[in-house]
């Protein structure tokens, strides 16, 4: 078997310039060289620092955007939409500075990377910081550790990752090999919403109401939705493919409210890679991707010379109303005429549960010498947290209520300062330590739907867990109103899905079905709808790291809550200073 190792000019064939009032930063370039060493060795030390230094220059702005015949203003990051991949390598130092030039407060999070003891670096608004202000700007220092693969970037504030967004490239080390069969070519593909209206509009008219906002007009391939919908003949994504090569495909999917299914017309895919932890490669015709997911595929150009629609449409196995039109893009062998008229892929049926679930037991890490699945087999703490759509008072909304969302009937209420700073300076009255292990009250969570007693409690409460202990956590969907699927990320961290199934989880008979040897290793887990997911981890990053669903209309029902990670004994094993140019509250 060949494989892969990444060259530096795959990281330098990304690289570009931009300007900033003057001051340069340069996009995955290194600091200048120290031209005035003589001597080799030293100067072979100097090359190798420099080269671990990348520096990017985020100007946020808004700029005028057309899509299916709407034109309209929109939050971008450079101008671009979607964002700018950044471009790193395993080991590197990655400096982004973020000038705010729009008219919302910003805040953007480096999804997936872990941030040890850096919380300050991580995004999330009045949760480790409180966002940028328009006219300021602020530094994200972080350092790239133990990690390679795809990741990705978003706005953390509002709803304004729905146009600010972007890829990371993690490479590995000069020298390391990937472990699957070397590509020809790469190529990155982001899966987004678009709504013709302004979304922060729509949002602010849902909450008026107290019902949920419009649901997006169309689906995106690389912010565009194919020759499907009207004025997209600018507005579709191709990729051009030879006969007989091989290329790894990049996914992430950025939609703020939908699971997707992605295939491609005439070809099968290779997974090797879930949220930038390789896997045990398998072959499938269709890939399920939850909103804050990422995966790699390796597909090969096998097929009759021709033009092939990939595709992406929505999965949703319960009647809540989704944008169920299809996006799609073109992959195109060379040589062939944009005359020939594309063919569309078999995607499962929107509510194939029966798919879902088994592509998701597909997922298994790699596991090997090299990359070792290290699963906490003795558990210090064991958490377990229910999912629940209820109704909070609204005076001014239709029937007096809003729709709301909880963990264990808790209502999260967003803090006014940045809880990693209430923590690190000890700040009184700003949150409580006293989120529940466990829900209130037990009850059959996925029987009959419940629609009486839907009002929850309120409050900005954390869970506390001592450094270096071992975390398992259920999350159990319950039949509150609806059941759904629900995707969890957590900052900071990856874990292990060590189980999952439908229905209400069983502590008596459940853990005995756990995978402890090779289960996946993710920082999103979808929990599937009226079902659970078990997860494990090992608090070993100090700080304050949200923990939400990934779903941006039920993180703004209140379907979220944090965990204070405590300082461990050693030097570093304690949240750093917070960096000079922290935006102030």
């Amino acid at each position: 078997m060949s494989i892969y190792l990444p060259s530096s000019s795959s990281l330098r064939s990304s690289e570009k310039m931009v300007s900033n009032g003057g001051s340069n930063f340069l996009l995955g370039q290194t600091v200048p060289c120290l031209l005035f060493l003589v001597f080799g060795l030293v100067l072979l030390v100097s090359l190798q620092a420099e080269a671990a230094i990348k520096k990017y220059q985020f100007d946020v702005q808004v700029s005028n955007v057309s899509r299916l015949c709407h034109a309209k203003p929109i939050v971008t990051v450079n101008g671009r939409f979607p964002g700018p991949t950044i471009y790193a390598r395993e080991g590197d130092r990655v400096v982004i500075n973020v000038t705010n030039h729009a008219q919302y407060n910003m805040s953007i999070h480096w999804h997936g990377l872990k941030q040890y003891a850096n919380g300050w670096a991580d995004g999330p608004a009045y949760i480790t910081q409180c966002p940028i202000k328009t006219g300021s700007s602020y530094v994200y220092d972080f350092n790239v550790t133990g990690q390679r693969g795809t990741l990705w970037w978003h706005a953390h504030i509002l709803w304004l990752r729905a146009t600010v967004y972007g890829a990371i490239v993690i490479l590995p080390q000069q020298g390391t090999p990937y472990p699957f069969p070397k590509p020809d070519n790469e190529h990155v593909l982001v899966f987004g919403e678009w709504w013709h209206g302004d979304v922060e509009e729509i949002v602010k008219q849902g909450n008026a109401m107290g019902l949920p906002p419009n649901m997006s007009d169309a689906h995106t391939i690389n912010g565009k939705p194919g020759p499907l919908f009207p004025c997209s003949e600018k507005h579709t994504f191709a990729m051009e493919v030879e006969q007989g090569k091989k290329y790894l495909l990049r996914i992430a999917n950025a939609a703020l409210n939908d699971e997707l299914f992605f295939a491609i017309s005439g070809h099968n895919m290779t997974v090797v890679e879930i949220d930038a932890v390789y896997t045990k490669p398998f072959t499938t015709s269709t890939i399920l991707i939850a909103p804050g997911q990422t995966t790699n595929v390796l597909v090969y150009a096998n097929s009759a010379p021709g033009r092939y629609f990939m595709a992406v449409r929505p999965f949703q196995d319960v009647p809540i109303p989704v944008d169920n039109k299809t996006a799609t893009a073109i992959l195109q062998y060379k040589g062939i005429p944009n005359t020939v008229l594309p063919s569309l892929p078999q995607l499962p049926s929107p509510n194939d549960t029966a798919f879902a679930l088994s592509y998701n037991k597909m997922l298994r890490s790699l596991n090997t010498p090299n990359f070792q699945a290290n699963v906490p087999l003795k558990v210090d703490r064991n958490l377990f947290f229910t999912i629940g759509l209820g109704k909070s008072v609204c005076p001014t909304c239709i029937n007096g209520t809003r729709l709301s969302a909880s963990l264990n009937n808790i209502t999260f209420v967003m803090p006014q300062t940045a809880l990693l700073q209430a923590h690190y300076s000890n700040m009184k009255g700003v949150f409580t330590a006293d989120f529940p292990d466990k829900p209130p009250k037990a009850f059959n969570y996925t029987g009959a739907p419940l629609t009486a007693n839907l009002f929850t409690t309120h409050g900005t409460r954390l869970s506390k867990i001592p450094f270096n202990s071992t975390v398992e956590l259920v999350i159990q969907d319950t039949n509150l109103l609806s059941v759904e699927s629900h995707p969890f990320h957590l900052h900071g961290y990856n874990f292990f899905v060590v189980g999952t199934g439908v229905g209400n989880f069983d502590p008596a008979k459940d853990p005995a079905k756990y995978n402890l040897v090779d289960p996946p290793e993710r920082n999103t887990v979808g929990v599937p709808t009226g079902g659970w997911s078990a997860i494990r981890f090992r608090a070993d990053n100090p700080g304050v790291w949200f923990f939400h669903c990934h779903l941006e209309l039920h993180t703004g029902w209140g379907l979220k809550t944090a965990f204070v990670v405590e300082d461990g004994p050693g030097k570093d094993q304690a949240v750093r200073p917070p960096p000079k140019d922290l935006p102030p509250c």
